[in-house]
């Protein structure tokens, strides 16, 4: 099963089982396309059906079937949500999950091979990957086209413009 981490249960609301999620993606909307969730528990997944969504200062208020009430909602505090690539569906060109980018190859455009891509940070305006480099510190690439030439998952592998200055950052 692939599965994509796409927010966090911050809380309960109510007392009817309720639960607040911070969501992990570019589009909280996308929770309404979501039919089921999961949630980690010990080396096994549990299915959570979503039953109902609204939302609430920058939060979603979850409703799932399997949480009836307050104390049932207290057990998922703090646990990541997970869903299936599948449900998310497409995404438009240019855009790619965190997940797929994560131990990329990077590279310059004349193949010289920089590091690996070890994090990608949302700063709101535009992302940053973070890219880990033998024997030195991880270099900031600004995800924006002068910087990122060309992103190829099928061959794993991420072509960049180094513009003066961006080596010493």
């Amino acid at each position: 099963m692939d599965l994509l981490e796409v927010g966090k249960i911050v809380n309960t609301h109510g007392l009817r089982g309720e639960v607040k999620i911070v969501a992990w993606t570019d589009t909280p909307e996308v929770f309404e396309d979501i039919e089921y969730a999961f949630v980690k528990r010990k080396n096994d997944y549990e299915r959570l059906d979503i039953k109902g969504i609204k939302y609430q200062k920058g939060n979603i208020i979850v409703k799932f079937s399997q949480i009836q009430d307050i104390n049932e909602a207290e057990k998922y505090k703090n646990q990541v949500i997970y869903t299936t690539r599948e449900m998310l569906g497409e995404l438009p060109d240019g855009v790619y999950y965190i997940a797929d980018l994560i131990g990329l190859e990077v590279v310059k455009e004349d193949g010289e091979r920089i590091g690996t891509i070890s994090d990608v940070i949302n700063t709101g305006s535009s992302d940053i990957y973070e890219v880990k480099r033998e024997g030195q510190k991880n270099l900031l690439l600004p995800v924006i086209d002068d910087v990122v030439l060309k992103v190829d998952l099928d061959s794993k592998r991420v072509t960049v413009h180094l513009m003066e200055g961006l080596e010493d950052l």
